[in-house]
């Protein structure tokens, strides 16, 4: 039929980076002999995510012509009348993610080539990030929770592969297994939400989830006086706010670092942080029909958005500025799902998947250009030696601030005027946080693009601070009399294909994602949640909407973070010194990050270990190995003991023995009967 997308070629977008994958991760490693080079490698992983984007973008195409699909591909089991299903929900929302996670996945796969070009995982890097790309389009491409938790589970699990790639690193070590430790606690509220849904909708489909929503909504959770579909909510976001890195599960985030700079650009910009993002959109009918639940996905995203980009402002690891600066987008991002404004949210998601992506992979290129020293007061004046990195950088982070006529202006306005008009519990306070997040990304971006590619040159001699870069390990800057260089053409492409989505995508996409129909039937709002009807009041273009933004707040507040880093980092550096010294109290809590990780680390952490001292001490060597092993032993040893003082070898201590037990038992006998 017309409006149905074919099956098979769907299911080859997720297959494709899979073969990829078992090519490169079999053959190309040493686990089958090494028995393809890597040339051959990177090609085959290479060809996969191509062949999945072409089909995605024609996916795209005919969906929005009308066409859609929604049906099962398979039947692992059916169990007691319930079906564990794989299969696919093809719509705009879907189409428009497969877009952005294969072009993104693309983009990284190639810029790779040059990055690991001398690392000697480099097949095995490949494998991982096709892999991650498969775990990602199975995620978003479900029709069903079962599928769902298996990419959400599946991408977890490579994430913990790649943080961890540099398996020799302790830092490595330490920060994938946070990353794991932390994503299961998230992990653990989103299986008890996906359970209540089951329990009460007998289904893991989502067509027959919401469509028994209304009848959910009218139920407590027995024995308490909560609404079930509140809790359920709340549960499903709990799972959002550990891949999503929302307070206080965001921890492992800027750990996540300690992994090569392609995977730091593909789990941050298009992939595992943006799950709940998207899983969040995708639930918006059950999301819909809890205030509660919405207030406090506005909470949460506005502490993440507000108190993340604070730490952002002390970073000097290159890496952790844009590190920190996703956590804060994140926070926009469900601030936007918490006043009802979906699509915006997704919008926001979009646009950043690009700008970002561009942003990680640049701050790669410096660090190639700069021999692996990633402290950016080791740099200066690279502008001269890196003019592509240089203004595919500005392009970038013009597009994080917010500028009129860039992408990220119009997701990052749009949320801001949502939030306006949102009247969810926690709005003011989300207002708030949004509009001082605006002065503080300005800052921090600009402060780190400042340091990199303008002012005196810092390199190239012995630092202060090359101690403390990147936690001691090999990476060493440059050389005496070394010069910073432009990377390869297989890095600086896809810098210039990132930069071009990060500057046009939002000027072209706004008007049918936020006031078209290109989300009509797919996102769900309560006519109650006036936010994007509002918004839709007062568009009149895109052109319009970035003229007009010139003579706001955000604009200004934006316009005053450039300036003020521009006087801080260049004009007048002693400025940033006297402050760190005057609040030097507020530097130390922003330094040691709120504290988070001390936190866990002797709450949980070491509450964990206190527990397992108490089972060990008790539960095994007291219990288990004292009263049941050897008390046991002890018994028996007793036991035959006494028999041992029986067996004399005399036959009339036996004979004696005989005649008084047939005596005794003469004697009860007679007292029975």
């Amino acid at each position: 039929m017309a409006g149905q997308l074919n099956p098979n070629l769907l299911l080859v977008v997720p297959l494709a980076p899979l073969v990829g994958s078992a090519i490169a991760g079999l053959l190309g490693t040493r686990f089958f002999g090494n028995v393809i080079g890597r040339t051959a490698s990177h090609s085959v992983t290479i060809l996969g995510v191509l062949i999945a984007l072409l089909i995605s973008l024609q996916t795209l195409s005919e969906v929005m012509s009308g066409a859609s699909y929604n049906g099962t591909l398979y039947t692992w089991m059916t169990v007691g009348g319930i079906k564990l299903e794989i299969g696919f929900l093809i719509d705009s929302l879907t189409a428009m993610m497969m877009c952005v996670v294969t072009f993104v996945s693309l983009m990284v796969h190639i810029y790779t080539i040059g990055y690991m070009e001398e690392d000697e995982g480099y097949n095995r890097f490949f494998s991982y990030i096709s892999l991650f790309t498969f775990a990602m389009l199975m995620l978003v491409m479900s029709n069903n929770f079962l599928q769902l938790f298996f990419g959400w589970e599946a991408v977890g699990l490579v994430s913990y592969l790649l943080i961890g790639f540099w398996f020799k690193r302790p830092t490595a070590i330490f920060a994938n297994m946070k990353a794991f430790l932390v994503n299961r606690v998230g992990d653990f509220g989103f299986i008890l939400g996906i359970g209540l849904l089951l329990a009460y909708a007998g289904s893991m489909n989502y067509t027959e989830v919401f469509a028994k929503r209304e009848q959910i909504a009218q139920l407590m959770l027995p024995g308490t006086d909560w609404m079930l579909i509140t809790v359920a909510c709340i549960c499903l976001f709990i799972g959002a706010m550990g891949k999503s890195a929302q307070f206080p599960l965001h921890v492992w985030l800027p750990d996540s670092m300690e992994g090569p700079t392609p995977i730091s650009a593909l789990i941050h910009a298009a992939t595992m942080v943006t799950a709940g993002i998207f899983m969040v959109a995708r639930m918006s009918p059950l999301f819909e029909l809890s205030d509660t639940a919405l207030s406090f996905v506005l909470v949460i995203g506005s502490i993440t958005a507000l108190f993340m980009g604070f730490l952002g402002i002390i970073q000097n690891d290159i890496k952790r500025v844009v590190a920190y600066s996703t956590l804060s987008q994140l926070g926009y991002m469900t601030v936007a799902l918490g006043a009802s404004a979906y699509s915006v949210a997704v919008f926001h998601l979009m646009t950043h998947a690009f700008f970002k992506a561009l942003l990680f992979l640049g701050a790669g290129a410096v660090i190639i250009g700069m021999h692996h020293d990633q402290d950016i007061r080791n740099m200066g004046g690279l502008r001269k030696y890196m003019p592509i990195t240089w203004i595919t950088a500005l392009l970038g982070s013009l597009a994080l601030i917010g500028t009129p006529f860039f992408s990220g202006f119009y997701s990052k306005d749009s949320i801001i005027e949502a939030v306006n008009a949102s009247h969810i519990w926690g709005a003011e306070f989300a207002q708030f946080a949004v509009l001082a997040g605006v002065f503080v990304t300005a800052f921090y971006s600009f402060r780190m693009y400042f340091l990199v590619f303008h002012g005196k040159e810092r390199f190239g001699h012995a630092h202060e601070h090359a101690a403390d870069d990147h936690h001691g390990d090999e990476h060493h800057g440059l050389a005496p009399g070394e010069k910073p260089h432009e990377a390869p053409w297989v890095v600086t492409l896809p810098l210039v294909l990132l930069a071009i989505p990060s500057v046009l995508i939002g000027y072209v996409a706004i008007e049918p994602m936020l006031f078209g129909e290109f989300f009509k039937g797919v996102i769900f709002v309560n006519p109650s949640h006036p936010a994007m009807a509002e918004l839709g009041e007062h568009f009149h273009g895109a052109s319009a909407m970035a003229m007009h933004a010139l003579t706001t707040l955000p604009f200004m507040l934006a316009v005053g973070g450039v300036i003020t880093a521009w006087y801080f980092y260049l004009i007048n550096p002693a400025v940033p010194t006297w402050i760190k010294k005057q609040f030097h109290f507020i530097y130390v809590i922003l330094d040691n990050k709120y504290y988070m990780d001390k936190f866990n680390e002797v709450v949980f952490a070491g509450g964990a270990r206190r527990i397992g001292s108490v089972l060990s001490n008790v539960g095994d060597r007291n219990l288990i190995d004292g009263l049941i092993v050897n008390g046991s032993g002890r018994v028996v040893n007793w036991c035959s003991g006494v028999v041992r003082t029986l067996q004399t070898g005399y036959i009339y201590h036996y004979a004696f023995t005989m005649i008084l037990a047939i005596a005794l038992y003469l004697g009860y006998l007679l007292i029975t009967s």
